[in-house]
């Protein structure tokens, strides 16, 4: 099992910040949430992105390093700080945010290091956040060019974000992933006709031309469509403690079981425990260990 996950690389592009809650901070960050789940799992997994040359930039390459992913092509800006977000929780651990701009992961500069990285992984995950400034979104766009397997995960967080650019880059991707909310909100800027969730995903399949589609639905788990079949889990009963993560981790679960070659089923099965095991700690990067997803899926009856 070992043997085939250490093969496969994937290049993460985008935000890396600390999210503040009202009582301490963690550190996140779509890609690089994803960067370091996937390497939990054994995968070579990278990060392109920018801090400023401050404690908290510091200490975000230290954690980083720490565990498991290169920092050598995260930049540091002179300029612009290190990035932060305010998360605030419901009462049922879900999170929202308050993004601050600009920082330094909005001025992400391309070059031949970069390019050549992303040029030989097997896979280049990014997602929408990041394209808020026209910078980084000009390094996405060029680094786009350059990669095998293009995954967008799209992250809609308002004012971030315009129709124009979410089609943009869902034309030019291979695999998207949504949560539920974000499927039904782009299929309207599309003018689905439809009202299920498999029309709107067969729709944007289809508007998009692209073959691979996964949509999380929360606590009710996710379909995902596949080389023209579709999948499902319908989740796991646990206790939240809060969201934040999780679908991220659920994204690296899945990557790692589908570009390892595993049955689809299998993959979005594991990837929904990982999402759900996230959920049940605090932060987005605990600690969670092959052995403890398989236990979780498979409890002693």
């Amino acid at each position: 099992m070992n043997n085939i996950k250490k093969e496969v690389s994937v290049v993460c592009f985008g935000e890396v910040l600390f999210d503040v809650f009202p009582t301490h901070k963690k550190i996140g960050g779509a890609p690089l949430n994803v960067a370091l789940r996937l390497a939990s799992l054994g995968v070579k997994a990278q990060i392109i992105s920018r801090v400023g040359n401050d404690k908290i930039g510091n200490e975000l390459l230290e954690f980083i390093k720490e565990n498991g992913v290169s920092t050598n092509s995260i930049q540091i800006d002179e300029s612009f700080s290190t990035g932060e977000v305010l998360v605030q929780l419901d009462k049922k651990g879900s999170a929202s945010y308050t993004i601050n701009y600009p920082v330094a992961w909005d001025k992400i500069g391309c070059n031949p290091e970069i390019e050549n990285l992303v040029k030989k992984a097997d896979a280049f995950v990014y997602g929408s956040l990041v394209c808020r400034d026209l910078i980084s979104f000009n390094t996405l766009l060029e680094l786009i060019n350059y990669a095998k397997y293009k995954i967008f995960d799209v992250n809609l967080r308002a004012p971030f974000y315009t129709k124009e650019i979410l089609i943009r880059l869902m034309l030019q991707s291979d695999f998207i992933k949504f949560n539920d909310d974000e499927l039904y909100e782009i299929s309207g800027f599309l003018n689905s006709p439809y009202h299920s969730l498999e029309q709107n995903i067969l729709f944007i399949a289809e508007q998009t031309n692209t073959k691979h589609i996964c949509v999380t639905k929360g606590s009710h788990g996710a379909v995902l469509y596949y080389n023209e079949k579709m999948y499902y889990n319908s989740g796991y009963k646990i206790e939240v403690v809060d969201t934040v993560g999780s679908g991220d981790s659920f994204l690296a679960a899945l990557l790692y079981k589908l570009l390892s070659n595993n049955e689809p089923q299998n993959a979005i099965d594991f990837a929904c425990a990982m999402g759900a095991l996230v959920a049940t700690n605090e932060g987005a990067n605990p600690k969670i260990t092959d052995k403890a997803i398989h236990t979780f899926m498979n409890p002693v009856k």
